[in-house]
């Protein structure tokens, strides 16, 4: 899998401070200090403020993700999706996730590989059948790669991390969380300082239920 950040809103530290400063000034402050930024954002932030940081945004480019994982990842009903489309984009020669747990038995990654070789070429003959696109992709199992753009503000993307970075989160989309959070970390440190599940902070509301393994960073 790859993540790429594409874009993202200008000065986006700079952009949630103003906001936050704004909610206890007669006006935006233009000439706000740049080492005020950081202590600034960490102060709302703590104090459970966070509509403030609805006012930047990130797009990312995912590629090489399964349709099991996009499934989850596009409930996230917060943030905005474009995928490639089975129905139009020819899949002949389709790129497949492997779960590591299947690549290390050797017995299950061989049926796994015939798996995806059948739907590979049963995708193919239908298609030299004269079956349209939008009907043969049902033939795809849900390990079928795929790419799509994802844009959130940086309250949702907190949100995302929360809940996708868990050691309890499925591998695949908890990989995806990883990346888009070593990017967003680039541009805007501060915001993204404490990201990631609640144990990484306090305690795992999942109780009993927990991974018994804390989050580290």
């Amino acid at each position: 899998m790859q993540v790429t950040l594409l874009n993202f809103t200008p000065n986006p530290e700079k952009m949630v401070a103003q906001a936050a400063r704004l909610c206890y000034s007669p006006q935006i402050s233009t000439d706000l200090p740049p080492e005020r930024v950081p202590s600034l954002i960490l102060e709302v932030v703590k104090r459970g403020h966070e509509s403030v940081l609805e006012h930047v945004s990130f797009t990312f480019l995912i590629e090489g993700m399964s349709r099991a994982a996009t499934h989850q990842l596009v409930r996230h009903r917060l943030a905005s999706y474009s995928q490639q489309s089975q129905r139009w984009v020819r899949f002949a020669g389709a790129d497949f996730i492997l779960p590591p747990s299947i690549e290390q038995n050797p017995r299950a990654k061989i049926l796994f590989e015939e798996l995806v070789e059948r739907s590979r070429d049963t995708y193919q003959e239908l298609i030299n059948l004269g079956t349209p696109r939008e009907d043969a992709r049902y033939c795809f199992i849900q390990a079928v790669a795929s790419d799509l753009m994802l844009t959130a503000n940086a309250r949702e993307l907190l949100h995302i991390f929360r809940l996708r970075l868990c050691n309890r989160a499925q591998w695949e989309i908890r990989e995806g969380a990883h990346l888009m959070l070593e990017a967003v970390r680039i541009v805007a440190p501060t915001i993204f300082e404490s990201a990631g599940p609640p144990c990484a902070t306090g305690v795992c509301p999942e109780g009993n239920k927990g991974c018994g393994h804390p989050w580290k960073k």
